[in-house]
């Protein structure tokens, strides 16, 4: 009786396992494959990364190209936009944002008048050279800007985006914010006696060979 005992208890256990084992799904080269699968797809963002970054950093010393690809762009979407004749709260967004990166542009990286202790900008033609740094770098804007128009562009193809407005009230309500922000930076530049631009600005020549 006692062997019979052992041997039924023996029986029970290897058929749990042998359940166990026919149940629980393969995970040794499913797993392995998803790894490496996995490993692929990580390599190739990685590398598709640096190729994008590398192009980025090539179109750094060349402004009119890439200003000029911007245009384009900007033009692609004022024609697709005129076209389809919907999309303005998109367009509305863009133009706000696109003010606000203009800002950014003109606006000096110390505000002097949140801090007093930073140097003041030159004011007299005797004072000693100091140059303009912006909040927000030339390329930053151009890539900001490229990137937000490329955006804009892609949501012209989804229609849940074209919310039903009345596009005259966001256009003048544009223009107005437009003219107050740009007279407020206005008085800004005058107060501090600064220009944002390299316009006027000393340039030195090296001797001339006899």
């Amino acid at each position: 009786i006692t062997s019979n005992i052992y041997y039924y208890i023996y029986y029970i256990q290897h058929v749990k396992e042998i359940h166990q084992i026919m149940t629980t799904p393969a995970t040794g080269p499913t797993t392995v494959s998803e790894g490496a699968q996995m490993n692929n797809l990580t390599a190739l963002r990685i590398q598709l990364g640096r190729r994008y970054q590398k192009f980025i950093d090539d179109t750094t010393p060349h402004p009119p190209a890439r200003w000029g690809f911007t245009a384009s762009m900007f033009l692609i979407y004022v024609l697709r936009i005129w076209y389809l004749g919907g999309w303005y709260i998109v367009s509305y967004a863009l133009g706000i944002y696109m003010l606000n990166l203009l800002i950014g542009f003109l606006s000096p990286k110390v505000d002097p008048e949140n801090d007093s202790e930073s140097p003041s900008l030159p004011i007299r033609s005797d004072d000693e050279y100091r140059p303009f740094i912006r909040r927000l770098p030339e390329f930053k804007f151009w890539y900001s800007l490229t990137r937000a128009i490329i955006i804009s562009i892609v949501c012209t193809f989804f229609s849940f985006l074209n919310i039903p407005v009345f596009w005259p009230i966001l256009l003048i309500y544009f223009l107005a914010l437009f003219a107050i922000t740009m007279k407020n930076q206005i008085k800004h530049m005058i107060r501090h006696r600064y220009i944002p631009f390299d316009f006027g600005k000393k340039v030195y020549a090296g001797k001339k060979s006899a």
